[in-house]
C-alpha cells in the first residue's frame, strides 16, 4: 500500500503545479480580456473567497489519489500506469470548465 501510495504521488504531485497554473492562467486571461468590468471587483474583501476557491480546487485535485490507488490494485494496473495522465487531462479541463462557469455566472454578473 505504501508503495501504491509513493508511486501516486510521483505521478500527481508534480502535475498540480501545471495543474494550479493552468487555472491561475485562464483566471488572469479572463480578468485581462474584460478588465474595464472586473475593476471594481479587486478589493481587499475579494482575496478571501478567491484563497477558498484555490484550496477547494487543490482538494478537488487530490480526489485523484482515490482513482488512482484503486485502479493501482486493479488487474489493469499496468495499462493504467500508461494512461493516467488521461486522468490528468480530463480533470484539468473539467476544473478550467468549472472556473469558466463560476467567473461568467457568479463573479461576471454581480460586478
Amino acid at each position: 500500500m505504501k508503495s501504491k501510495l509513493r508511486n501516486a504521488a510521483r505521478f500527481w504531485e508534480p502535475r498540480r503545479i501545471a495543474y494550479n497554473l493552468i487555472l491561475t492562467a485562464v483566471g488572469v486571461a479572463f480578468l485581462i480580456l474584460t478588465w474595464p468590468h472586473f475593476r471594481p471587483a479587486l478589493t481587499l474583501q475579494a482575496l478571501p473567497p478567491l484563497l477558498v476557491l484555490a484550496a477547494m480546487a487543490n482538494v478537488c485535485y487530490s480526489v485523484a489519489y482515490l482513482a488512482d490507488i484503486l485502479l493501482q490494485f486493479s488487474p489493469l494496473h499496468e495499462l493504467w500506469q500508461r494512461r493516467r495522465w488521461g486522468l490528468w487531462l480530463a480533470g484539468t479541463l473539467f476544473a478550467v470548465l468549472l472556473e469558466y462557469y463560476w467567473i461568467e455566472d457568479e463573479i461576471y454578473p454581480c460586478v
